[in-house]
């Protein structure tokens, strides 16, 4: 899939471009401080998502919208603005999504999953009949993210997440029931009630995994649990064996909800 982004900042647009890569959603990004540059770009081919700052010279990002949509009328829209003011006027042009400056990696994510569901679930239901097994990302700089074929995990629990995020953390060292517990819960007491509570976390890890059809991650046996590394693009591991310009992604902050990762962030800090 194909994006274009349009911002007449070049600062802005640089770190907008930056984040759509990071989504690893899209073969190819392309930049655009000049509004009628993306519209001859339609001229020569076909674009999945545009991301336009609303406030340009000239041309402003919703006559640009208008433009792009009459040459490509699939193209989605996301809007990117400091100005709420905007919101009625891009969704009255059926504008995909709309986010306000300054945008964080979450949301922007979110709003790409959700205008492209439909032409990633086709992209990962391709790749499925095709034999080709989906491919796992895990994000551990900054937030604790899984996406897979470019779609966001989402887990039905928060301690499901924190739990593989512990693993994750782990780097396919197996781990036991009651070492997990007392890393994610600290000092609560590990009692029958708390070990039937981890047994619905587990299960319902197991089950999200399940959904996303990333099982094979994830490995238990005799009360002991893992990730596999092998099967997860991770970006941590990266850096860890000091692949060229891995290392530079990281920006301070690891997993940054779980206090329990501060160890791993001093050593990446350190690297």
């Amino acid at each position: 899939m194909k994006a274009i982004c349009v911002d007449d900042e070049e600062l802005i647009l640089g770190r907008t471009v930056t984040l759509v890569k990071k989504s690893n959603i899209f073969d190819d990004v392309e930049a655009f401080s000049d509004p009628l540059e993306a519209v001859g770009y339609l001229d020569k081919t076909t674009v999945d998502l545009a991301l336009l700052d609303i406030d340009m010279p000239e041309i402003g990002g919703l006559e640009l919208a208008e433009r792009l949509k009459d040459k490509c009328p699939d193209i989605k829209i996301i809007f990117l603005t400091g100005y709420s003011e905007y919101a009625i006027d891009a969704y009255a042009m059926h504008a995909t999504g709309y986010l306000l400056k300054p945008v964080s990696y979450e949301k922007l994510l979110s709003e790409l999953n959700y205008a492209l569901e439909a032409k990633i679930s086709a992209a990962a239901a391709n790749s499925s009949e095709g034999g080709v097994e989906p491919r796992v990302k895990i994000e551990t700089f900054g937030y604790f993210n899984v996406l897979v074929n470019g779609k966001l995990v989402v887990f039905k629990r928060s301690k499901a997440k924190e739990l593989l995020a512990c693993l994750v953390d782990r780097q396919g060292q197996f781990v036991s029931r009651k070492d997990l517990f007392y890393i994610i819960w600290e000092d609560d007491d590990y009692d029958r009630a708390k070990q039937k509570y981890l047994d619905t976390i587990i299960r319902s890890l197991k089950d999200t995994l399940e959904e996303y059809g990333i099982s094979d991650i994830f490995e238990a046996e005799s009360g002991m649990m893992r990730v596999v590394p092998e099967k997860v693009d991770c970006d941590l591991y990266h850096a860890l064996n000091k692949e060229e310009g891995a290392i530079d992604a990281f920006r301070g902050e690891y997993m940054s909800s779980y206090s329990w990762a501060c160890e791993t962030e001093g050593y990446l800090t350190e690297l």
